[in-house]
This record gives structure tokens, C-alpha cells and sequence, in this order.
């Protein structure tokens, strides 16, 4: 018997559903559409996300599936065209495009390797539950069923029935007016892997747009564009975030039309594999968990589609919750735990709907990022959450992602690793530099294992392994540079900081994993 049931197979359920049986939790995972959807709805995935995927396994899959964006080329009417670069080379990866229905297959085959597979045509129709678990009632190909598990997650997107069964609230608002979609073939002379967006303000009236996200087919690309008044629907008509796939879809000739007014020169546009009509809403959950019962990704948050954070953030939450989650049922951690999912999660997904709904007002008239590394995903940072315990330093606190770092190296081991090599696995890592310690450092390797792994970063080159430590060689001094020279560092298996200790403590390391997981280490 499944130990969570995970309602909805699209990215973010994939993610959970494969992030738990990793942690081997048994799931059962299900989608109400009987086949996976043919819309390109997300193809952003960003350099936190492929850190994410790395850890889970998929990373490779998906670059050989996507391709690296490489900028953006941006044209105001009035203006001259703008070529802005994307330069992540400081980062373990870039910003890729792939297009949903791929990233959907890709985690589908990764999840299938554990003996899961989502099981389409299933709808959740009815949800209760007490103190001990949930039931449910499902519509199957079948007949009706039901069923209970102990646990619940609805990533069942924005119109999520787990949502709705929880009492949840999902207020927000909607931008009056609605977008056509398309996949398109185009013939110009945009380099390959740049996006492309053109605007026309205008007054007192959202700008006239036309923007162009590429695939990996070659000359194919994703556009987007305001929807002409024809093609809206009726007033109260009753239309919600996402693709209204009940509504006639727009045509080449209303594609072509938008392209012909906005993209200077001559352009084509041919070969259209799809188009849909629709609208953007920004909206957040009142909550992220009732009992024993969880929403994630849509279902708890959505909002307009700039930057690409949309599925990324979902995948996040997958992912937060998912180490939670699997060390609860595995009994190594208290229910208490759940609590920091929606502590941590939901102000990311309020960040998130505040700067996407302003950066759509003022489209027309863009500013410069006040960061570059805004839109990746990995400054994302739990600090002064449930969860982050420690002083820090002046650049890293408690609750931070875990700095990445190039260049170190193991002994016996041919060739240089990243820290993100070490820290790879469902784990918690100590991470401590090496000193005169390495006696301590044995010690604690032995009092913690195998609840913590331990990892000594030193100057020196490794030479005896110590029992139970991994050694690793920081020839360059990076980590010193990032991380400090003295204490130590406990690494949650999310990869982000959970405790920081100025010196190496068995008892503060026992003490932290007691008050805040609920476990004995």
C-alpha cells in the first residue's frame, strides 16, 4: 500500500513523486487527463532547478532534450533593438528551454526506474480524513474507488480539486485581458537559443506584445501575444488561469497578423503544430497543508509566466516537501516537521506573485533586474525560517542554499569534483573545514553516523582517510572563501543550510536535530 497519494502527473507531481521513491516511499501517483498534455505551457528551467534534477537524476536527460537560452533580444517601438546576454557561468549551470510535455516525459521515464508510473484517467472526486490518514474516492477507468493513505499532496494545478476539498482559499485577481499561445515555425534572423519580445505601450491600455521563446527543433519557437478583442471571451463568461482548451483556438492568420504589426523586418510564420487561447491570474493558497493533506506547485500558487518561475517554483516546493515528508514516513523525523513545508514555501510563492505581477504591469516599460541572478532561483534563501539556526557569516547565514564550488578533489579519485558531487543523496552532511580538528571531525563521523555524513574540506591534499569521513582537497581555497575556516556547517538534504556552528559540536549537531526534526542522532 502507497504510503502518499499524489494527485496530478505534471512536473511538480513527477518531481514529488520520484524525490519519495528515491527516499524508497511508496507512491501511488495520478492524473485525471487520460493522455499527457500536447501544450507547451512552461519551457523555462532554471539553474536551481537543474541543480534540483541533478541530485534527483534527470539533469542530463533534460539538457539533451532542451536547448540553452542564450538572451533576449528586445524591441520598444520607438527604440532601437536591445540584446541583453544571459551569463551563468559563475553558476553550476544556465538557464535551458525545454518544453513542458518533454520535462514531463523526461521525469516520467527517471520515475518509471523506481517501478512507478502515473496512472491517467483517475480523478480525485471526494477527500476526508481524521487523525490517522485521509480517504479518498476516485473516478477510474474502472468505475469509482476508494481508498486511503495516510498521506495527500494535490498537484493537481490551479483549479486543484485537493485544493477545493482542504477549504482552502485561493484569492487574488486577473488581468482583464487574454493571450494567445503557439507553436510556430519561424523563418528570420534571430540567433539561435534568444528569446525574443517586442512591445508597443500604450496608454492607459496594457502595451501590444509579441514574444518568442525557442525550442529545440530548429526555427521553432513558442509565441505569445494579446489576444484580439474578437477572440476574448464574453463578459462573464467565467474564464480562470491557464489554457481555455474549451474555446476555438487562434489561427496562423492571427498569429501572423500580431507578427507583421510588432517584428520589424520580414518574418514568417508557418507550420503550426498547436494554439490556445489564455488567460493569466495571480493567486495564493491560504495555506499549503490541512491535516494530513498538502498542495504544491499551481495548486497552492499561480501568476504571470515572466521570468519562467512558475513550474520552477512549483518543483521547489516538490522538493522541500518531498525530504520532509519521506524522513516523517520513514519514522526518522515528527509530524512537526510538515509544518516548515508551508513556513518555507509560501512567502518564496508571495515574492514570486508580487514581482511577476509587476513585472507584466510595467512591461512596457522595463527596468533593469536589481539582481542578476533574480529569475534562477538560486537566491532563494529559508534564512530566519523554521528551520536555520546559527549566526552565519557576512555572506552566508543559516538557511541559504548551500554555495556550489568547483575544483576539489578526493583521493583515488582521477579528476576534479564539484562540493555538489560530496553533497549528492538524500542525506545530511556536516560539512567542516579541516584544521588541526581531524580528530574531532573522526569523532563526530562516529557519534552521528549514519544519520549525518560527514565531509572535512582541507588545503592539503587527503592522505590517510579517516574512518567514516570523506575527505576532500580545496587546493584553490574556495570553500575557506565561502564557507570560513573554523566550525561547521550542517547541510539539510534539500542542499540548503540548516545550522551553522562557529565550532564543531556533536551536542549542538544532536541538539538542532532534536528541537527542530524531531530526530535522535
Amino acid at each position: 500500500m502507497a504510503s502518499a497519494l499524489i494527485v496530478g502527473g505534471g512536473p511538480v507531481g513527477l518531481t514529488l513523486a520520484l524525490a519519495l521513491a528515491r527516499a524508497k516511499v511508496a507512491v501511488r501517483i495520478i492524473d485525471k487527463a487520460a493522455e499527457p498534455s500536447r501544450f507547451c505551457r512552461a519551457i523555462g528551467v532554471t539553474p536551481r532547478t537543474l541543480e534540483v534534477m541533478e541530485d534527483l537524476g534527470p539533469t542530463r536527460d533534460l539538457i539533451e532534450a532542451g536547448l540553452w537560452l542564450t538572451g533576449m533580444r528586445v524591441v520598444i517601438t520607438g527604440d532601437p533593438a536591445r540584446d541583453v546576454a544571459v551569463n551563468f557561468s559563475d553558476l553550476p549551470y544556465s538557464a535551458l528551454g525545454v518544453p513542458q510535455y518533454a520535462t514531463e516525459a523526461v521525469l516520467g521515464d527517471h520515475l518509471a526506474r523506481h517501478g512507478v508510473a502515473v496512472e491517467r484517467g483517475v480523478a480525485l472526486t471526494g477527500l476526508d480524513q481524521d487523525a490517522d490518514g485521509v480517504n479518498v474516492t476516485l473516478d477510474t477507468p474502472a468505475g469509482p474507488e476508494t481508498a486511503r493513505y495516510p498521506w495527500v499532496v494535490g498537484c493537481d494545478g490551479a483549479h486543484s480539486t485537493v485544493r477545493r476539498a482542504l477549504g482552502l482559499g485561493f484569492e487574488g485577481d486577473a488581468f482583464p485581458m487574454e493571450f494567445m499561445l503557439g507553436d510556430v515555425a519561424m523563418d528570420w534572423d534571430l540567433p539561435r537559443g534568444m528569446t525574443y519580445r517586442a512591445i508597443t505601450p500604450r496608454e492607459n491600455a496594457p502595451p501590444d506584445l509579441f514574444v518568442a521563446i525557442p525550442l529545440p527543433d530548429r526555427d521553432r519557437y513558442r509565441v505569445t501575444m494579446v489576444a484580439p478583442d474578437r477572440l476574448s471571451a464574453p463578459a462573464g463568461a467565467g474564464t480562470d488561469h491557464g489554457i481555455q482548451s474549451e474555446r476555438p483556438d487562434a489561427t496562423i492568420e492571427d498569429l501572423r497578423e500580431v507578427a507583421a504589426r510588432l517584428v520589424p523586418g520580414s518574418v514568417t510564420l508557418s507550420d503550426m503544430r498547436w494554439s490556445s487561447i489564455f488567460r493569466i491570474s495571480m493567486r495564493l493558497a491560504s495555506g499549503y497543508r490541512v491535516g494530513r493533506a498538502f498542495i504544491a506547485g499551481d495548486a497552492a500558487h499561480i501568476h504571470p509566466p515572466t521570468g519562467g518561475q512558475g513550474m520552477n517554483t512549483g518543483i521547489q516546493d516538490a522538493y522541500n516537501l518531498a525530504w520532509k515528508l519521506g524522513m516523517v514516513i520513514s519514522g526518522r523525523a515528527d509530524a512537526t516537521l510538515l509544518d516548515s513545508y508551508e513556513a518555507e514555501r509560501r512567502p518564496v510563492a508571495a515574492e514570486v506573485v508580487a514581482r511577476t505581477t509587476e513585472a507584466s504591469v510595467n512591461l512596457g516599460h522595463p527596468t533593469p533586474k536589481p539582481n542578476r541572478l533574480e529569475d534562477t532561483q538560486i537566491l532563494v534563501s529559508y534564512a530566519g525560517g523554521p528551520l536555520a539556526e546559527g549566526p552565519g557569516t557576512a555572506t552566508l547565514k543559516a538557511g541559504d542554499r548551500a554555495p556550489d564550488l568547483p575544483g576539489l578533489r578526493r583521493f583515488g579519485v582521477g579528476f576534479p569534483l564539484r562540493l555538489f558531487d560530496f553533497l549528492k543523496g538524500p542525506d545530511w552532511v556536516l560539512l567542516a573545514p579541516v584544521g588541526e580538528n581531524t580528530m574531532a571531525i573522526e569523532a563526530a563521523a562516529t557519534a552521528l553516523g549514519p544519520t549525518v555524513r560527514v565531509i572535512g574540506v582541507s588545503p592539503a591534499a587527503p592522505g590517510a582517510q579517516p574512518p567514516r569521513v570523506t575527505l576532500a582537497h580545496d587546493a584553490d581555497g574556495g570553500f575557506m572563501a565561502a564557507y570560513g575556516a573554523t566550525g561547521a556547517w550542517l547541510i539539510r538534504p534539500d542542499k540548503y543550510i540548516g545550522l551553522h556552528l562557529p565550532e564543531l559540536s556533536v551536542e549542538a549537531v544532536r541538539a538542532y536535530l532534536s528541537a527542530r526534526i524531531g530526530l535522535g542522532a
